[in-house]
């Protein structure tokens, strides 16, 4: 996520220097800081929903320990491996969607011609986007997910090498940096169709509900489509797979499960490419 904010500018943002608060990701926090402040100077509102974040995340989770305490065993996982599986996909998510998911309002900035301000200002787009009523409530979403998968972690019959201890922060900073991509590449649909949200966010909040439960139980094009079209499986299924210790029970190659922090640049790399090429076909509403 850092190399695409990195990479990705746009208007005045591109020339060196242009920049006077520093490297984009400084300026990300910066302004990620200012909305925060904002959010705090209401204590009590901004508590309430984050609360009622953290109460959404706990159902999702409550749903897939429904599943488990009918089912047992789910394609061959039991219940904390299926929650490890739930866990790295809803943190990953839910870390995107706090730190890109603003960016799919990127049709509605079309619309009202606030995206021809942002282009002409001395900073990214994409971290004016990005940071755009940054919600500091998403947070809530992000501690039961990650409470849940620390204790999977526990529970889950793992043999803890030295070369999966030093995966597993790996594989979360690979997962959220996967799940900003597609969110990127999502919005960038926008620039062509600026009232294709709904369907960039059939990808994105509908992709981690696909990604929550082993891929096993999915046919097999499914499974193929979430591997080599639209990489979801590296954010929580080849992980877990890899944690577990493992065989891949749908058939594809072991070396995959390996594979996440590739994933994770090579599509941070198209999600710039993909931004810069919606900017450059870009036109002006006149507003």
């Amino acid at each position: 996520m850092v190399d695409l904010l990195g990479r990705v500018r746009g208007g005045r943002a591109d020339r060196p220097g242009q920049d006077p608060s520093g490297t984009p990701v400084r300026t990300y926090l910066r302004l990620a800081w200012t909305w925060c402040r904002a959010m705090a100077q209401y204590p009590a509102s901004l508590v309430l929903m984050s609360l009622a974040t953290s109460l959404g995340a706990i159902a999702e989770i409550g749903a897939v320990l429904v599943v488990y305490t009918h089912a047992g065993r789910l394609a061959g996982f039991d219940v904390h491996e299926g929650l490890l599986i739930s866990g790295l996909a809803t943190t990953a998510f839910g870390c995107a969607n706090m730190l890109m998911g603003s960016v799919e309002s990127l049709g509605q900035h079309i619309r009202t011609g606030t995206l021809d301000a942002m282009l002409v200002r001395p900073v990214s787009p994409l971290v004016q986007m990005a940071t755009d009523r940054f919600a500091p409530r998403r947070l809530g979403r992000i501690l039961p997910a990650a409470a849940v998968t620390v204790y999977a972690l526990a529970a889950a019959d793992i043999d803890w090498t030295p070369g999966r201890v030093l995966a597993l922060p790996v594989v979360v900073v690979s997962g959220t940096a996967i799940a900003c991509a597609i969110w990127v590449i999502g919005a960038c649909l926008q620039f062509f169709l600026p009232d294709a949200r709904e369907a960039a966010n059939s990808v994105t909040y509908g992709g981690q509900a696909l990604v929550e439960y082993p891929l096993s139980v999915y046919a097999r094009g499914v499974v193929r489509a979430a591997t080599f079209a639209v990489p979801l499986a590296f954010v929580s299924w080849q992980p877990a797979l890899y944690l577990l210790g493992r065989p891949d029970p749908t058939g594809l190659p072991d070396a995959l499960r390996l594979a996440t922090p590739l994933v994770a640049v090579s599509l941070c790399a198209l999600a710039a490419a993909t931004w810069r090429f919606g900017l450059r076909h870009y036109r002006s509403t006149g507003s």
